[in-house]
């Protein structure tokens, strides 16, 4: 059930490239969710990595 939660919240994950040529994620209404990475995979890693710890 939990699993099932987080894929669902990362299905609605946002992302874009900064200037700096990183990549920026977030998940919206989840305060304090996001990551920053430099390819976007890395950035999905670590989105996921960061609301496993949020919950």
């Amino acid at each position: 059930m939990l699993s099932e939660y987080i894929n669902k919240k990362l299905q609605n994950a946002q992302y874009k490239i900064l200037r700096d040529g990183n990549y920026f994620g977030e998940i919206p209404n989840l305060r304090g969710v996001w990551a920053s990475a430099k390819s976007l995979e890395k950035c999905r890693e670590q989105l996921r990595e960061v609301l496993e710890d949020w919950l």
